[in-house]
């Protein structure tokens, strides 16, 4: 266990030493300050991490993340960092970011007690409520797959009805929101909305204006 700890405290002299190699200043820069056109909304899991994934740069993208992906509008810590992206970091875009194989998702799945995440897991478990009929008519694995996805798009309503990002419409018509999903096994993003800036498109995704509860 120790080794390990040495080993990442090793690999953080030798990053530094690899980013002065090609940039003298690359440090005194990174200190100035963060200008991001992104905020990430995505899953806490090990194998996704955003800036790897997009190739974008220290800088470029303010992150959060927590199990699933969600948007819970009780969230503290979510709204918290959202109002910072959008208000003093300003922010064009926001992306709710899930991934196929989400173990979130599989929990909330099965119907086995978990204890205490159960209570955070308990909106995904509506989202399979409503998509019932479309989730039974699937094969175990594409099931698994589709509620993922409905839940990137869920949350994408979710976040779309913040105060923060109706106030943020109203004066200036960004952040534009996006739902996407990453594929573990091609490492390709899957895009599950269009690009949304205002309350006629989060109609797009709305399950209530689409008549699709209980389809």
């Amino acid at each position: 266990m120790i080794e390990r700890i040495d080993e990442l405290l090793q690999n953080n002299k030798a990053f530094v030493a690899d980013q002065l190699r090609l940039d003298a200043d690359y440090f005194h820069k990174l200190a100035e300050g963060q200008h991001p056109e992104f905020l990430w909304i995505g899953c806490s899991d090990s194998r996704v991490p955003p800036d790897r994934i997009t190739r974008t740069s220290p800088g470029d993208m303010f992150v959060h993340r927590n199990i699933a992906n969600l948007v819970v509008q009780t969230d503290m810590n979510l709204l918290s960092v959202l109002q910072y992206a959008v208000e003093v970091l300003k922010v064009n875009h926001v992306i709710v970011c899930g991934h196929y194989g989400c173990g979130g998702v599989k929990a909330a799945m099965s119907g086995v007690h978990h204890g205490l995440i159960d209570n955070w897991l308990r909106t995904i478990k509506d989202t399979q409520d409503y998509f019932w009929k479309e989730l039974t008519g699937l094969e175990s694995p594409a099931r698994f797959d589709r509620l993922v996805e409905l839940n990137v798009i869920e949350q994408v309503y979710n976040l779309g009805k913040t105060d923060i990002v109706q106030e943020a419409w109203r004066s200036g018509g960004r952040p534009y929101i996006h739902g996407w999903v990453f594929d573990l096994g091609s490492g390709y993003i899957r895009p599950q909305t269009s690009m949304i800036n205002n309350n006629e498109t989060i109609r797009e995704v709305c399950k209530f204006h689409n008549g699709s509860v209980g389809r």
